[in-house]
Formats: C-alpha cells, structure tokens, sequence
C-alpha cells in the first residue's frame, strides 16, 4: 500500500510521487517541464486513489478459450473531478487518464494577496465561479488543488460542494501541503479525506508553504 494514513492527512508514498514531485520543487524546472510533472503526478496519485480507496469485485470473462473470473473496480463510473482554477488545470489533466469517465466541475476560487493572512492564519477568499456537475451520494468526488497552504481557499471551495448532496467519499488531492491548512480543514470538515503527496514544514509570514514548490499556477502558465 503506498498511501499511509497520518494524523493530519493521508500520504500517497509511491516512489514515482516523491521523483515528480522533487522535479516540481526544483527552481531550474521551466514551464514546459513542470506542467508535464504536474500532469504525471496527477495520473500517479488517481491510480493511487484508484489501488488504495476504491474496491474491486469479481465478474464473468469469456476469453477466446474459455470462460474465466476476473477482477474490475467497482465506481469508475461515479467520480467527479473538481478543478480549482487555475494551478489544478494540468494536475486534473492526469487524474483524467486514471478516470477518464469521470464527471468534470470548476471552482474560481482566490486568496486576497494584498490583503494578507488575518490573525488566525486565514486569508480573504473571492469565489468568482462556479460549474458543478450532479454529484450523488454514490459518487467519488475529487478536489484537485497541487497547494494546501492556509487552507483558506479549499474551506470555500468545499462549502460551495457541500452547498448539495454529500457524495460518500470526498477527497482533497494536493501535491504538497501545510500543516495549517491541514488543521484548519480537519476542523471545519471532518468527513473530508485529506491526501497529499507531502506534508511540507510550514506557511512562511506571507502564507506560502516552505520548502514548497513555489507559485504552482505561476510556474505552470509562465506568469508572476
């Protein structure tokens, strides 16, 4: 099993994770080459979610030589993927080839910057759009996000999904994350499951995460 279960967030552990998301840290990986890494480690932490979340159940094969038992995930077809814009667009593209049928929404969600954290650690959110499929108590659904910091943004994302139906399982996908943000969802939504490929040490004054991956959504469309 290669994801583990901690306190403050499940880790997916895969070797493949840690590889891509070391590309991702490193400051001399340029555009091109980064929203590919993002784009593979989405694929690798939707096959994770797919071995360690989902379960399979034994049906009937006939093979060009004889009848034989075989093994199928059970839901492929009862996933949605959130996109929480903009950073999450190529970590999205590769979940998208581990559940390629899966139902797709978008959230525009953003911190105030100029505003900066508040005394409790949090930041103004603005939620400037919003386009959710159906989500049904049966489904899956996936917040795709590569940077939990303050946790600020994904607590209003997650209010605007809870707004309806819960699904049964939802689950918050970041590449890295911080333990602020960890505490602070952990906290307002409890049934949430929280995984993440690493849990960084801490939010600097300005609530980025160190040692972080810097700007994901800078980096990956080549703005500042």
């Amino acid at each position: 099993m290669t994801i583990e279960d901690r306190d403050e967030a499940s880790v997916v552990t895969h070797a493949l994770a840690r590889d891509e998301l070391s590309n991702l840290r490193d400051v001399e990986t340029e555009q091109v080459a980064f929203r590919k890494g993002l784009v593979r480690l989405g694929r690798i932490c939707g096959y994770e979610i797919i071995d360690g979340r989902m379960e399979t159940e034994y049906v009937s094969i006939q093979t060009p030589l004889t009848d034989t038992m075989g093994e199928r995930v059970k839901g492929l077809d009862d996933v949605v993927i959130v996109n929480v814009l903009r950073a999450a667009t190529p970590f999205v593209e590769g979940l998208l080839k581990a559940f390629p049928r899966a139902r797709q929404g978008v959230i525009s969600a953003s911190r105030d910057e100029e505003a900066g954290m508040t005394e409790d650690g949090s930041f103004p959110i603005t939620v400037d759009y919003v386009k959710l499929p159906e989500i049904r108590p049966e489904d899956t659904v996936i917040v795709a996000d590569p940077m939990l910091a303050t946790g600020s943004t994904m607590e209003a994302v997650l209010e605007e999904i809870l707004s309806g139906p819960e699904p049964e399982d939802l689950i918050v996908l970041s590449a890295v994350a911080a333990p602020p943000g960890l505490v602070r969802l952990n906290e307002a939504f409890p049934d949430v499951e929280l995984l993440t490929v690493s849990i960084d040490e801490k939010l600097d004054d300005d609530g980025y995460i160190v040692p972080g991956l810097g700007d994901a959504g800078d980096r990956a469309f080549r703005t500042t």
